[in-house]
């Protein structure tokens, strides 16, 4: 019998399409998942009948209890080398294969300094007014010449900061295991913690979500900021104090922010996100662009065949 693999977290209807799955008909047979249950009985019955399972990133938690629930899943496959949506322990006690993929290293880089620059100039609004039949309705702010801090100068980070120097920008950047010869590598001077978010200009946060970076920016980081800064976030929502961004945003402590990621996602229709005015808001779209999907899904081909072959590659935990 073959093997039923099913595909999920597809939001956007493009899985089918990016990539030629038919290579795995000597594998199995895939089916596409549409529905979006979050609850894990709901789950638990859609998914039971699948031996492999492909996941987009963090879009769906598999957790004890629902992996517990699958007895057929030996395989689940993940966009991306990391994914905190999935209890590895857990899945390695139930004797279920964890594989991942490479990632398209510009994506996100690319996100963040299209948020940068559509914040600073204002565009959400212009763009806004324009369409309601305005002309000219604020003023945009300026690049050259401000400090970029950098929240974490690891890959994503480099090539930010890389963006920020060819557009005449001071960089600036901290963190716990950063030092001062390795943020002089990247020509960007380390500063302290306090520093960082004293000097900023504009706060782009880099890290990679963990127990020491989660609530990192909490409302004493956020009371050294300069009223006039803007604060990015593209890396994990938990990272930030939401409550305490929230209050400072509205109380005009602070100029500004964009976000791409959330505490809880998707983002509550009732969440203040949605609706205050110095808030440029995405729906975790940093990594969702047309050549990371077809590496991740290229990949996630690769990673069946070679299991069904044996010899799992990219294996996570």
């Amino acid at each position: 019998m073959s093997v039923q693999i099913a595909v999920i977290d597809d939001w956007q209807h493009v899985a089918s399409d990016v990539v030629n799955w038919s290579v795995l008909e000597a594998v199995g047979q895939v089916h596409f998942l549409h529905d979006y249950p979050t609850d894990t009985a709901t789950m638990i019955e859609r998914l039971k009948g699948f031996e492999v399972i492909c996941v987009m990133r963090e879009r769906s938690t598999f957790d004890k209890a629902l992996l517990q629930g699958l007895p057929k899943l030996k395989l689940l496959v993940t966009g991306g080398m990391r994914n905190a949506a999935i209890d590895l322990p857990a899945a390695r006690a139930l004797g279920i294969t964890v594989c991942g993929t490479d990632s398209y290293k510009h994506a996100a880089p690319e996100l963040t300094w299209a948020l940068i620059m559509a914040s600073t100039r204002n565009l959400l609004a212009e763009a806004n007014a324009l369409r309601a039949g305005h002309w000219q309705v604020g003023l945009g702010g300026d690049l050259y010449g401000k400090t970029l801090g950098v929240l974490g100068l690891g890959s994503i980070g480099q090539k930010v900061a890389k963006f920020a120097q060819v557009f005449g920008m001071r960089v600036i950047a901290w963190s716990e295991n950063l030092t001062p010869e390795r943020a002089a590598e990247s020509g960007v001077t380390w500063v302290s913690k306090q520093a960082l978010f004293e000097q900023a200009d504009i706060l782009t946060v880099h890290l990679v979500l963990s127990d020491r970076s989660r609530g990192l920016v909490d409302a004493e980081a956020l009371g050294w900021m300069k009223p006039s800064a803007r604060l990015v976030n593209t890396a994990r929502g938990p990272i930030v104090d939401e409550s305490a961004l929230v209050r400072a945003l509205e109380s005009g402590r602070l100029a500004g922010a964009a976000l791409d990621v959330y505490t809880e996602e998707p983002l509550p229709v009732d969440h203040p996100f949605r609706r205050l005015p110095n808030v440029l808001a995405t729906p975790h779209v940093g990594y969702v662009s047309e050549q990371n999907y077809r590496q991740f899904y290229a990949q996630m081909i690769e990673d069946i065949q070679a299991w069904a072959n044996g010899a799992p590659i990219r294996v996570l935990g």
